[in-house]
């Protein structure tokens, strides 16, 4: 059987292209043609605006009206008098404040100990085990805020959770870590440092992996000690991978909400309601939806705010380290 093939028929003033020819013309059309990255981007673009930018404008338009699921009446117009009230609010400013601490005390101490422990397993490379003990640290990350709080509640039960069988070994009595005013934050604070410290493990070895090998060989021929071999080689090149880790993590704890409900619901009293907690309230039991988005615009700008100077400080070390 003779076998034919297809070639490109484009003939003067048809326009026409058959056979094979369709296929090289489409190839030739993906390679020179401008707009074919904008369709590959198009799913995302779209996706983006379906679950992004319609939902967050609508949060901003209706944190001008005064408008609540309850009474059935529909969204009145008041201009700026939820920020107003927002600003107004001691419960707010308690909320903000809550959030702060717990951001600050929860990423420092998870950035610290992700570095020490980050340090230690990459200078542990011929470490037997190091793989699984790798695996079993990175777990969990793996679990969900919900399971995680379900799991915490057990171990804090003052009457046999086993953190109160230890306290009474210890010091003889028992503690009610999620029921003390005293003890609520700092408890929820471990749960999650316990959760996210393997985050900024991770952080840490991408950090330390992005350092070229040709110097560190070079600093432990020179013989420098330790803290200067990592303060003067180390470092510049991991900075700024630390810096986004940091970023990162900061951003994830002030929107914080779903692990500390589920431990203490806010409690007892309002000793860990962060705005999360307040947010929520608000809006899915209190069905305030003006008010409660007029709070999501605010956390929305420190948030923003929040990303911006740090941005802005790695752009800076940036400039810095390439002048």
């Amino acid at each position: 059987m003779q076998n034919e093939t297809t070639t490109i028929q484009n003939t003067p003033g048809s326009g026409k292209v058959t056979g094979g020819g369709l296929r090289a013309w489409r190839m030739n059309w993906i390679d020179n043609s401008r707009y074919f990255p904008l369709m590959l981007l198009l799913p995302v673009l779209i996706f983006f605006l379906l679950w992004n930018i319609i939902p967050l404008l609508w949060m901003v338009g209706m944190s001008f009206y005064n408008y609540s699921l309850i009474t059935g009446m529909p969204p009145r117009f008041i201009g700026l008098r939820n920020f107003f009230d927002l600003y107004d609010s001691y419960a707010v400013w308690g909320a903000l404040g809550k959030t702060f601490v717990f951001v600050f005390f929860a990423v420092g101490i998870e950035t610290i100990l992700g570095m020490v422990l980050g340090i230690l397993f990459w200078g542990s490379t011929h470490l037997p085990g190091r793989r699984l003990a790798l695996t079993m640290l990175f777990s969990p990350m793996v679990l969900t805020p919900a399971a995680t709080g379900t799991f915490f509640r057990l171990i804090y039960e003052p009457t046999f959770g086993i953190m109160n069988y230890l306290t009474t070994l210890v010091f003889g009595t028992k503690i009610d870590f999620l029921g003390d005013k005293f003890w609520a934050m700092p408890a929820v604070l471990l749960v999650d440092i316990w959760m996210w410290t393997p985050f900024m493990i991770l952080i840490t070895l991408a950090a330390l992996g992005s350092v070229p090998r040709a110097e560190l060989e070079a600093a432990e021929v020179d013989r420098l000690p330790w803290l200067k071999r990592f303060w003067y080689v180390v470092l510049p090149h991991a900075k700024f991978i630390l810096m986004l880790g940091i970023v990162l993590r900061t951003i994830d704890a002030f929107k914080v909400m779903d692990l500390i409900y589920q431990l203490t619901r806010g409690g007892p009293g309002n000793a860990t309601e962060v705005v999360g907690i307040t947010l929520f309230r608000k809006a899915f039991e209190g069905f305030t939806m003006g008010w409660s988005s007029a709070l999501a615009v605010i956390t929305l700008l420190i948030a923003i705010a929040f990303t911006s100077i740090f941005l802005y400080i790695l752009n800076l070390r940036r400039r810095g380290a390439q002048s």
